[in-house]
C-alpha cells in the first residue's frame, strides 16, 4: 500500500513543479501515531523553501492534486497543518493483504528485479585448522541472509565460502605440528590438536621459522604441502558438520590456496600496467593520493598477502560468473583491505570493480567487552555455543510439553536453539558491536527468537484446532486486526528496505514487531467460536505466512510446535 502513496504523491508533486524520486518520497512518508490520524501521512516542512510558501498551503496544494486522481484503494484524502493524511478503506486493504498473503504463500512481497542476474556473496570464511568459532559466525548469519534476500528478489545466487587456508599462519602451524604435534592426538582430536600447536607455535622466537616454513609450502615443498592437505581435510569435514546443523548451504568452497597459480599472473599484470613498486624489497601499489595508503602485493621473502590473492580470485569470479554483484560479508576491521582491493581491480582497468561491495559487521565481545582471541587460546568454540543453548531450550520445552519424545525434545531444542543465536544476532545492526549472551537470546519471553517461533506455533495451533475454512467475510474491523493487518502490509516495503540497504535487522525487527501484534491481536479478539471466525482465521493464517517468509530470509526454520 506505501508504494501506492507513493506513486500518487509523485504525480501530484510533478504537477507542483517538484521532482522527486520514489525512494525519496518513500523515505518522507511517515505512519501517524493513531489510525484516527490516517494510515500513511506526507509532511511538506521540506517544501516550504522550495516552493516558496507555508507548509501547511502546500499540503492544502497538494491534497487539490491528489483528488483528481481515481482513489480506489482510499477512503479519504485529507490534511493536518502541514501533512497530507491518507485513510485507506480499510476492509478492502484487510480482504486484499489477506488474501495475498494466503493464496501467494511463500511467493508474498517477492519481486523479480534480479531476474536474469547473477550475485555472488562471500561469507563466512574461517580459518582451517581451528574450531570453527565465534569469530565467524556473525559472517555466516550475516551473510546467509543477505543471500536469501537476493534469492527473493530473483537473482542467482553462487554463494561461496573462502577458506583461509593459506598464508602466514599456516607456516605457524607447520612449525607447531613439526616441535609439538602427535599423530595419535591428530587422527583422534584433529581440530583440538592442532589448535593447540597453533597456540604453542605462536610466539616471537618462532616467527622466522614460520615464515620459512611458509616459503616452504608456497614453493611446492613436498612435506609442507602433504602436511597441508591433511589438515585442510580434517577442517573441511568439520566444518561441513556445522554448516548442516545450522542449515547453512554453499555452492563452491573456494579458499587463499587456490589462488596460488594465478598470484603470478597478477602479479605480472600490475607490472605491465606499472601500478608495481619496490619498497624495502616488497612490492607494493602505492594508494596515497587516492587516501588509501599503500598496498603490500609480496613479501621481500616471495611470498604473497591476502590482497594479492583477493585481487586473483576477484578476476577469476568475474570471468566464471559474469556477476551482476559481488558481496563480501567480512568483518569491519578489513574495510581498509577492501578498500584497497577494488581500487586496484579499478586501476587495473576492470569495470565491475564497481560491483563488489564490502559489507561489514562489527564484533561479538566477551563479557569483559573485549574481542576473542584464538591466538592467547581465549575463544568459544561453535559446537560449545550450539550445545549450550540446545540445553537451555531442552529446559523451556519441557517446561510446556513434559510429555514430548525425546527425539522429538533434540529437534524442536536444536531449532530454538539456532533461532535464538541467529535472531540474536541479526536484530542488532550489523555494524555494531555486540556482546555474546546466551541466555538473553534464548528466553521464551520479549524480543527473541524463540518468543517469535512460539508466537507462529501458537497461530498453528489455533488452526489445526479450528479445521478447514472457507470464504471469510468483514462484517467490521477491531482496531487490534487493523494493527496487525497494516503490519502484514508493511512486509513487502520492509523487504526492500532490507535489500537495498543489505540489512536484515529490519526483516528481524519487523519479524518482532508483528509476532508481538499477533499475541495482542489474540488477547484481544477471540478467533475460535466469534462471529467474524472465518474472516479471523484468514487473518491468523496470513500473520503465519508472513512470518513464515520472514523468518526464512533470517534462515531461521519454524516450529508447528513448542
Amino acid at each position: 500500500m506505501k508504494q501506492v502513496v507513493v506513486n500518487i504523491l509523485q504525480k501530484a508533486l510533478k504537477d507542483k513543479g517538484v521532482k522527486m524520486k520514489k525512494d525519496e518520497i518513500e523515505r518522507i512518508i511517515e505512519m501517524p501515531p493513531s489510525s484516527d490520524m490516517g494510515d500513511y501521512a506526507f509532511p511538506c516542512f521540506f517544501l516550504a523553501s522550495k516552493l516558496k510558501s507555508e507548509p501547511s498551503q502546500i499540503a492544502l496544494e497538494l491534497r487539490s492534486k491528489i483528488k483528481k486522481y481515481p482513489l480506489t484503494d482510499f477512503d479519504d484524502v485529507q490534511t493536518s497543518g502541514a501533512y497530507v493524511n491518507f485513510i485507506l478503506d480499510r476492509k478492502d486493504m484487510a480482504r486484499r493483504i489477506v488474501w495475498e498473503a494466503i493464496t501467494q504463500k511463500k511467493n508474498f512481497g517477492k519481486s523479480k528485479i534480479g531476474k536474469g542476474k547473477r550475485v555472488v556473496v562471500e561469507f563466512s570464511s574461517p580459518n582451517i585448522a581451528k574450531p570453527f568459532g565465534i569469530g565467524h559466525l556473525r559472517s555466516t548469519i550475516i551473510g546467509n541472509s543477505i543471500a536469501n534476500l537476493h534469492e527473493f528478489y530473483g537473482f542467482k545466487v553462487t554463494r561461496i565460502n573462502y577458506l583461509g587456508d593459506w598464508g602466514t599462519q599456516f607456516g605457524k602451524l607447520l612449525l607447531g605440528y613439526e616441535k609439538f604435534g602427535s599423530e595419535k592426538k591428530l587422527e583422534k582430536i584433529p581440530i583440538k590438536h592442532l589448535l593447540e600447536v597453533y597456540v604453542k607455535a605462536n610466539k616471537k622466537i618462532y616467527e622466522k621459522k614460520s615464515r620459512e616454513w611458509f616459503k616452504r609450502l608456497e614453493e611446492g615443498d613436498r612435506k609442507a604441502l602433504m602436511l597441508w592437505k591433511i589438515f585442510r581435510g580434517f577442517s573441511l569435514e568439520d566444518l561441513r558438520k556445522m554448516y548442516k546443523l545450522l542449515n547453512i548451504k554453499f555452492d563452491f568452497y573456494d579458499g587463499e590456496s587456490l589462488q596460488n597459480k594465478e598470484m603470478k599472473k597478477v602479479i605480472a599484470e600490475l607490472k605491465e600496467k606499472k601500478l608495481l613498486q619496490k619498497s624495502d624489497g616488497a612490492l607494493i601499489v602505492d594508494l596515497k593520493k587516492h587516501n588509501l595508503g599503500v598496498s603490500l602485493i609480496e613479501k621481500s621473502d616471495g611470498t604473497t598477502l591476502y590482497a594479492t590473492r583477493d585481487l586473483a580470485a576477484a578476476i577469476k569470479r568475474q570471468k566464471k560468473y559474469k556477476f551482476k554483484k559481488m558481496i563480501y560479508e567480512v568483518g569491519q576491521e578489513q574495510k581498509l583491505h577492501f578498500k584497497q582491493v577494488f581500487k586496484i581491480l579499478e586501476l587495473m582497468g576492470y569495470k565491475w570493480a564497481k560491483d563488489c561491495v564490502h559489507v561489514d559487521h562489527g564484533l561479538y565481545l566477551d563479557k569483559d567487552g573485549k574481542r576473542f582471541s584464538t591466538r592467547k587460546g581465549k575463544s568459544i568454540v561453535m559446537k560449545d555455543i550450539l550445545d549450550k543453548t540446545t540445553l537451555l531450550a531442552k529446559e523451556e520445552i519441557q517446561k510446556r510439553a513434559p510429555k514430548i519424545s525425546k527425539r522429538e525434545l533434540e529437534k524442536r531444542a536444536l531449532t530454538v536453539a539456532i533461532a535464538a543465536i541467529f535472531y540474536g544476532d541479526l536484530k542488532n545492526s550489523r555494524t555494531h558491536n555486540m556482546v555474546f549472551d546466551i541466555k538473553k537470546f534464548v528466553s521464551f519471553e520479549g524480543d527473541t527468537g524463540p518468543y517469535i517461533l512460539y508466537s507462529y506455533a501458537r497461530a498453528s495451533s489455533i488452526l489445526r484446532k479450528a479445521g478447514p475454512q472457507g470464504k471469510f467475510k468483514i462484517e467490521d474491523l477491531d482496531p487490534k486486526e487493523l494493527e496487525l493487518v497494516k503490519k502484514l502490509s508493511q512486509f513487502p516495503d520492509t523487504v526492500l528496505r532490507a535489500y537495498n540497504t543489505l540489512a536484515p535487522s529490519l526483516i528481524a525487527n519487523y519479524s518482532f514487531q508483528v509476532a508481538k501484534l499477533f499475541n495482542e491481536f489474540y488477547h484481544a479478539c477471540p478467533v475460535i467460536g466469534s462471529e467474524n471466525e472465518a474472516f479471523r482465521l484468514a487473518l491468523v493464517e496470513a500473520f503465519r505466512q508472513v512470518l513464515r517468509n520472514s523468518l526464512d530470509l533470517l534462515g531461521i526454520e519454524t516450529l508447528e510446535e513448542m
